[in-house]
């Protein structure tokens, strides 16, 4: 649903618009790397707002971690999960996967 939330005066001389602050603060445009995409569509410019991930961050941001990430919430949801009460628990499960692991490759080689 579109609201119309009021003009910005476009300067001549560099093309600068003022987004409003309200509208800035609530789309995460006042931090630090703010930027705003533009794209013209069916003739109109559309801005749209992005923040700028930190370099250390942008690995999880990759197309190839989120499909990961999407394929661990359909495991989650489905019930595909194990969970541990203690941390020795979750290192014995570990190590019996490693074993059994050990015997499947013992097995294939014969």
């Amino acid at each position: 649903m579109d609201t119309h939330i009021g003009f910005a005066a476009v300067q001549p001389k560099n093309g600068t618009i003022t987004i409003p602050a309200q509208l800035r603060r609530r789309f995460g445009l006042d931090k630090p790397g703010a930027q705003v995409e533009i794209i013209v569509r069916d003739g109109e410019i559309v801005l749209l707002p992005h923040v700028a991930v930190p370099a250390e961050q942008a690995w999880f941001w990759s197309e190839r971690w989120q499909a990961k990430e999407r394929e661990a919430d359909t495991d989650l949801a489905a019930g595909r999960a194990t969970t541990f009460d203690t941390a020795e628990d979750f290192l014995a499960h570990l190590e019996q996967i490693n074993a059994e692991a050990d015997d499947a490759d013992r097995t294939s080689g014969e």
